[in-house]
């Protein structure tokens, strides 16, 4: 039997939806307005309401003595500025989050590089080094205080095993107070960065590794070479939280310092707390703006310059 060939003319497809699959659509993205609707009440309550006020009453001369608020524009900026309360916590602020991010982040990395395998022994480690995660900041702080006491266990150990007797109140001088509460904000989150690294290192493929050993590759070439470039993601976000979270700290401060001695370890939110408590609220919201700024103006352009350093695997 013989087929005659035959031009057909295709007739092009209407990209129009039908009927049915748009209705369908349609309701599909209703479904998924109303089930985030909550989430996004929620954020419009709890953040960006509170957010707009904060930046109103910065610009508002508004205490506690006073049933009037008047608009002053910079008044309260400069009003901090002249007593010299606004650059000083603005540098011991930053002082402490660069001292708690690289703490935390360079003791999480040695500790994930150790505890990388998967083991029974390494596991009891891990979770050894996640319990202060889950240790009230607080608490964290007070046990801190009673340890680095003049004459606490700290100094009690170092007088055991090195000559002479120590009794340094770690907490006391302006010289170490600072650095020593921020090396307890970093121990308190030093796990969960330990376990985001772990998983970073656990995501390389194992072939490149083994490819980089026949090539000659020692372990430190291997780390250097191989495993940091390719824990970029890890660093970015681990590097982004601390330093966010290190800004706004405020509880660890508060218990083992309370900003002190003098105003050493006064950081914007002990300030922002401080002019609260004097009902100066005002002057307060201004700080309060200060650190948003901060944490926007840092954590925006080192997440996009860590993103950019990023290697595909």
């Amino acid at each position: 039997m013989t087929v005659n060939k035959a031009t057909i003319a295709v007739r092009p497809l209407d990209k129009r939806r039908p009927a049915g699959r748009s209705l369908s659509y349609t309701r599909r993205r209703t479904y998924q307005y109303a089930f985030a609707l909550p989430a996004i009440c929620l954020v419009f309550v709890f953040f960006v309401l509170p957010f707009v006020a904060n930046a109103f009453f910065a610009f508002v001369q508004w205490t506690g003595y006073s049933s009037t608020l008047t608009w002053t524009g910079l008044s309260n900026f400069q009003l901090l500025d002249q007593v010299g309360l606004l650059r000083h916590a603005i540098t011991v602020t930053a002082i402490y989050a660069v001292t708690a991010m690289v703490v935390q982040n360079g003791v999480g990395l040695v500790l994930a590089t150790a505890l990388q395998r998967t083991s029974r022994i390494n596991s009891v480690f891990r979770s050894v080094f996640f319990v202060p995660v889950l240790i009230s900041p607080l608490a964290a702080g007070y046990i801190w205080a009673a340890v680095l006491d003049d004459r606490g266990p700290a100094n009690a150990f170092l007088s055991a095993v090195l000559p002479g007797d120590f009794h340094y109140a770690w907490l006391g001088h302006d010289t170490s107070a600072l650095l020593t509460v921020a090396s307890i904000d970093a121990w308190k989150l030093s796990g969960l960065v330990t376990l985001v690294y772990i998983a970073g290192l656990n995501r390389i493929p194992e072939q490149v590794l083994q490819a980089a050993t026949l090539d000659g590759a020692g372990a430190w070439r291997r780390f250097w070479s191989i495993k940091l470039p390719l824990l970029a993601p890890a660093v970015t976000f681990n590097v982004t939280v601390s330093l966010v979270g290190a800004f706004s700290a405020l509880d660890v401060v508060f218990s083992t310092t309370a900003g002190g001695p003098g105003d050493a370890t006064t950081l914007l939110n002990v300030a922002v707390y401080t002019q609260y408590g004097q009902s100066f609220f005002g002057t307060a919201s201004a700080l309060s703006f200060v650190v948003t700024l901060m944490v926007i103006l840092t954590a925006v352009p080192m997440m996009s310059w860590l993103r950019r350093r990023e290697v595909p695997m």
